[in-house]
Formats: structure tokens, C-alpha cells, sequence
């Protein structure tokens, strides 16, 4: 098990974890539809063969973006739009390497959606409500602190 000790408590300070289930929901609709977007944008780039792989497409292009927003500031762009980032078990944000191992984990959790529904269950029952990568990984996503 991964010592939590630099993370806030769920139980003295359980507005850090205060609706993060609902707010990673609507990080996830609106990255989707960000990388929807940017993936409409490359298919011209590829004479338009990209309309014939558009899944596998998206699916690169989702990866880079979750990676490189992650790797640049802890969370995606719907994820500051939910204000919750993602902190490592010592309060540290992630850096490229945690980046990609939690995007892996999540293109994993999508390739086998039992996975998935049980990632969704443990953010849903657990105190600080980490999903199954975060559980691997020792990270969280929590609420962001108000800047000073």
C-alpha cells in the first residue's frame, strides 16, 4: 500500500474529495469532445483515410492529449475546467512518466470494460475516490486548491 500521508484526509478535510466522482464525469465529457474535435481536425491532414480508422485515430490523438495535458499541469483540460487535478501520494503533481502510466491504465480500462466498471464503483466507494489506475498508481484526483 502507498503511504498517503502528504494527501489531505477524507475525513478532516473531505472538501478536497467533495464531489471529484461527478467533476471526473464532466472531465471526461468534455475531453472527449476535445479530442472529437482535434481528431476532426487531423482527419484532412491524412487525405481523408482517417474517417476509415476514425476509432483508432481518436484513440492516438486521445492518448497524446491526456499525456501532454497531464504531464503539463497534473490534469486535462476538462479536468481544470472541473478544478480537480491529479496529485501523487506524496501531494507532488505528475510528471511525464506518471502521465503515461495513468493514461495507460485508462486506455486499458477502456480496452475491458469490466475494468472500467469496477474503476467507476471504487471512485464511487472509496474515501478518496481513486479509480483502479489511481489505486495501482498510489495517486488521486482531488478538488484543486483555491490559488493565494
Amino acid at each position: 500500500m502507498h503511504d498517503t500521508w502528504a494527501l489531505p484526509d477524507p475525513d478532516t478535510q473531505p472538501e478536497f474529495y467533495a464531489d471529484v466522482p461527478a467533476k471526473r464525469l464532466l472531465a471526461f465529457v468534455v475531453d472527449t469532445l476535445v479530442i472529437v474535435v482535434l481528431s476532426l481536425l487531423v482527419v484532412p491532414f491524412t487525405a481523408f483515410t482517417g474517417l476509415f480508422f476514425f476509432p483508432l485515430l481518436m484513440a492516438v490523438i486521445g492518448f497524446a492529449y491526456r499525456v501532454v495535458t497531464i504531464a503539463r499541469g497534473s490534469a486535462t483540460w476538462g479536468m481544470r475546467l472541473a478544478a480537480i487535478e491529479f496529485r501523487t501520494a506524496d501531494g507532488r503533481r505528475f510528471d511525464l512518466g506518471l502521465a503515461v502510466a495513468h493514461t495507460l491504465g485508462l486506455t486499458i480500462s477502456f480496452a475491458l470494460p469490466l475494468l472500467q466498471v469496477a474503476s467507476i464503483v471504487l471512485m464511487l466507494t472509496r474515501p478518496r475516490g481513486e479509480g483502479l489506475s489511481d489505486l495501482v498508481l498510489g495517486t488521486v484526483a482531488l478538488n484543486r486548491r483555491a490559488a493565494m
